[in-house]
């Protein structure tokens, strides 16, 4: 099982937005438990090798912070194959051989969505700090379960999506709140392309549209406009059935089209559409989308996100006293959306705080069992949870 270990090399600068000493711990107020780290680089491992590890181990063993110790997939020959290519000492076949093998302190869960939730509650019983693809959980009960239990362990656990640590957001938010848009009204937010091909769970029952694609535009939404009250929405299946490559041909249980509606209170309602059924010409990588995939409209002013909230190209801001479009931050100045594992392990090195928060992600988390209720029942309804807000940027 072993290969030599790389010497770590500096990471990329990560944006100065991404860590606000004004932001409140991740997990509440309670005591973390040191990490044992004298080279102040934390142990880490990493569950799921399939396509998303292709995004973070680059990340993850650049970071200074960050010594990846170990690999685990259920597809033996993918935690070998990705142990190699990034030279990582350790790979299992299942979540009790890594628990018993190579010692770590930070586990980052990649896996398929439909098991966050369980690896989550795994990791943290054993005391492990713990960095979650979106969701967290299939839950609001589940999750708010995780994070009772993390502080018990005194341990950390954060969760995807971190759009909230894109300068771009930073811009958004300090437009909003020096009032320039004057008093919001609306706000719009999308993101689909024809969806994917490589596996079947985006489809079956946990997965669907709105956990893949809608959480980033609905925690950026949040981000900006505050926590949501209610949450009406109209969901379908346009495609009943798809060719994976995993599993063939397939029945789609879950949405593959998303409409949820959300009222933040004060009067300002905001929109999201998500798919599996959208032509896109920049396909599932979408980086090169140059128009605005989120808008937010007030009494004096206008704001465009170019490109996507997870890999944003600019803000386009138009107010009544210069009512012609201008383009602002075009730089991302080191963001990129798979560096939130990186930017928390720095936070249990350094101290310094993540904007994004496993409250935040777990209020979204209610927004889409809210929208799926919606749909079931044709009913308006409330949500229960909130997080802290106005998330503080710098």
């Amino acid at each position: 099982m072993n290969v030599t270990t790389p010497t770590p090399v500096s990471r990329r600068q990560f944006s100065k937005s991404t860590l606000a000493a004004g932001a409140a711990l991740a997990s509440g107020a309670f005591t973390v438990r040191a990490v044992e780290t004298p080279s102040r680089r934390i142990r880490t491992g990493v569950i799921g090798c399939g396509s998303v590890s292709n995004a973070y181990l680059p990340e993850l063993t650049r970071c200074p912070f960050v010594e990846v110790v170990s690999l685990c997939d259920i597809k033996p020959e993918r935690a070998q194959r990705q142990a190699e290519r990034f030279r990582i000492g350790h790979h299992y076949p299942h979540l009790d051989a890594m628990l018993a093998g190579e010692p770590f302190d930070f586990l980052v869960v990649l896996t398929d969505m439909q098991v966050h939730e369980g690896i989550n509650r795994r990791a943290l019983e054993a005391g492990k700090h713990v960095w979650s693809e979106k969701p967290i959980a299939n839950t609001l009960g589940a999750g708010q379960e995780l994070l009772r239990l993390a502080r018990q362990k005194q341990v950390r656990l954060w969760g995807a999506p971190i759009t909230v640590q894109s300068p771009q957001f930073a811009f958004m938010a300090r437009t909003l709140a020096a009032g320039k848009l004057g008093r919001v009204a609306a706000a719009h937010a999308d993101y689909g392309h024809e969806g994917p091909d490589w596996s079947a769970f985006f489809y079956e029952k946990l997965g669907g549209s709105m956990p893949d694609l809608a959480v980033y535009n609905l925690t950026t939404l949040t981000g900006l406009l505050g926590p949501v009250r209610h949450v009406t929405a109209m969901l379908s299946i346009v495609t009943p059935e798809r060719t994976v490559s995993d599993k063939g041909r397939i029945q789609v249980t879950e949405e593959d089209n998303a409409m949820v509606l959300m009222d933040h209170g004060h009067g300002v309602i905001s929109h999201v559409q998500s798919g599996f059924n959208y032509f896109n010409p920049h396909g599932h990588d979408g980086s090169g989308e140059q128009r605005h995939t989120l808008t937010l409209v007030g009494s004096r002013g206008f704001l465009g996100l170019v490109g996507y909230d997870w890999a944003p190209l600019g803000v386009d801001l138009a107010t009544d006293d210069a009512p012609k479009l201008k383009r602002h931050v075009t730089d991302a100045q080191g963001y990129v959306w798979q560096q939130g594992a990186a930017l928390a392990a720095e936070c249990l090195v350094t101290g310094k705080e993540l904007l994004a928060t496993p409250e935040h992600a777990l209020h979204v988390l209610e927004i889409m069992t809210a929208a799926r209720e919606s749909q079931a029942t044709g009913r308006r309804v409330a949500i229960t949870s909130t997080f802290g807000w106005p998330v503080v940027t710098v």
